[in-house]
């Protein structure tokens, strides 16, 4: 009986192992959101490259999560919801990672904005934009750590605050392009930028859903509630 409660309060300490990484990896990538668009509105090229230098740690962190997600599979053969904890986890690390990506390429063009003549009011729109992002991958994560489905579908729903937001930059940025042609370099720049913030959005998204499937099994089948998706350029690179 004793080595049964040994076996049992090891396994647990696996699980809560696993899933204190991704809090922290989900620390770490609210930092780089931060830091990414604080640098690009005060144009501060060495907070840029902390940004994209701190990337590693966020893709290292992944690894590290995906060889405990592993482990675990392979010694504990997790069952039902043990086995949804340790699925979920993989698939919100991953999310965390592409958003990681995102940070990253924002400090990229950072450091080539910062040559160019700042677009009037950009930058404010661009920070709301990206603390609203924040915010919801912060309730995200709460959400997971509460098992709060609530929570979860209210960021799932917070979503198309965020395609509002990236539709009234669209349409700002086109018209900085159209009143001064010599505008259309940085605001190209300027909107891949704003493109990338709003997937990160959809990255949260998923990481809402995934917490609803921890919880009851089942991901989201409806459709998500969605703003206008302008269309523009080609979509942004993610690596």
């Amino acid at each position: 009986m004793t080595d049964s409660k040994h076996l049992v309060s090891s396994y647990d300490r696996d699980l809560e192992s696993i899933q204190a990484l991704i809090m922290k990896m989900g620390g770490m990538v609210e930092t780089a959101i931060a830091d990414s668009v604080k640098a690009l509105v005060e144009r501060d090229e060495d907070l840029a490259a902390e940004v994209r230098e701190r990337d590693r740690d966020i893709d290292a962190m992944e690894e590290l999560v995906n060889e405990q997600a592993a482990r675990i599979l392979a010694l504990r053969a997790p069952a039902a919801s043990d086995l949804r904890t340790v699925l979920t986890v993989i698939k919100i690390s991953a999310s965390l990672e592409r958003i990681g990506d995102y940070a990253k390429n924002l400090a990229k063009r950072t450091s080539v904005l910062v040559q160019m003549h700042p677009i009037d009011g950009s930058g404010g729109a661009i920070r709301r934009m990206a603390r609203e992002v924040e915010v919801m991958l912060r309730d995200g994560l709460d959400a997971y750590v509460q098992h709060d489905v609530q929570m979860a579908a209210d960021v799932r729903s917070r979503d198309r605050d965020v395609d509002q937001m990236y539709n009234a930059l669209f349409r700002e940025l086109l018209t900085h392009m159209m009143e001064d042609p010599r505008n259309i370099t940085a605001c190209m720049h300027l909107h891949f930028i704003v493109k990338n913030i709003e997937r990160m959005g959809d990255l949260t998204t998923n990481i809402a859903e995934q917490v609803i499937y921890l919880v009851t099994g089942e991901i989201p089948d409806d459709e998500r509630p969605k703003g206008d998706r302008t269309p523009f350029v080609a979509e942004p690179e993610n690596g």
